[in-house]
């Protein structure tokens, strides 16, 4: 056996690392033109979907809300059921799955809507928790709005109330965040790990949003980086072994599958397994 064959012994018969299974052709994070800051309907992103060769669309606009909170960015409850019935319509024109969810803000004063109402039979088949705001002593902040220490508190509080509620089917953008916190300390460690436990403990998937991807760069102490996926935070999700699910956050037809590639690539490289949306009977 000569040199080049002695080596290619012994780094054949080197373990390699497993990887993270393909990530399946599915995307579970969309929006319509109801939610006031997104574009076209429901049939045009499964046309889209179809398009893109995905197998199963889920369709979760930002819920309504009955005391009409933050209306500005979430439909109307007054056209809640117009919504469903275009989810309905996009699976009947396309031939695809196109599943009912809802995209819903972590907040204990409307679970109670959330289960008795989106989740009741014939409506949604699942939902998605997410931090947008959280309250700091009464005050309510954006979750891009962390000035400091006790405001990120609050909010890895809140999005765990969400992971512990058995409400949700998986988390959003739990690194959300990142956007406007510029450096791995110790305080972001122990959020991360904090949220990552609480995941693994649950069940619960959390979400690799690729939207952050599309958004402009945060400047942070190792230089620009997009606001989320944080990579830092899904090494901390990987080390707690929590499920994950990639999704294209959606607002634009077009961005039907825009992002997923560097999703899987990130789950890949950090060995993350995908784990799988629970839905509701129909």
């Amino acid at each position: 056996m000569d040199t080049a064959e002695f080596f290619h012994y012994i780094f054949s018969m080197a373990p390699v690392a497993p990887l993270a299974p393909a990530p399946p052709k599915e995307n579970f994070h969309t929006h319509t033109y109801r939610c006031k800051h997104a574009q076209a309907d429901s049939p045009d992103y499964a046309r889209a979907a179809l398009a893109a060769g995905m197998t199963t669309l889920g369709m979760s606009d930002h819920t309504p809300l009955p005391d009409g909170w933050t209306s500005s960015i979430r439909m109307d409850i007054e056209e809640l059921e117009g919504y469903l019935q275009a989810v309905r319509q996009a699976e009947i024109q396309t031939g695809i799955q196109v599943i009912p969810g809802m995209e819903c803000d972590i907040d204990a004063q409307y679970f109670p809507f959330y289960r008795d109402e989106l989740l009741a039979p014939g409506r949604c088949r699942y939902l998605i928790g997410a931090v947008h705001y959280y309250r700091h002593k009464g005050e309510l902040f954006y979750a891009a709005d962390i000035p400091g220490w006790a405001h990120l508190a609050s909010y890895t509080d809140t999005l765990i109330q969400g992971i512990t509620s058995g409400i949700f089917s998986f988390i959003a953008h739990p690194d959300h965040f990142a956007a406007d916190w510029d450096r791995w300390d110790a305080d972001a460690k122990s959020c991360s790990l904090a949220i990552s436990e609480a995941a693994k403990s649950a069940g619960i998937p959390l979400e690799i949003n690729g939207n952050g991807f599309r958004k402009q760069r945060v400047n942070s102490m190792s230089g620009p980086r997009p606001p989320y996926p944080w990579r830092p935070f899904w090494e901390t999700a990987a080390q707690c072994r929590v499920e994950v699910i990639a999704n294209s956050d959606a607002h634009r037809p077009q961005d039907i599958a825009a992002s997923l590639d560097e999703c899987a690539a990130l789950a890949q490289e950090l060995g993350l397994e995908y784990g799988k949306v629970r839905l509701t009977e129909k």
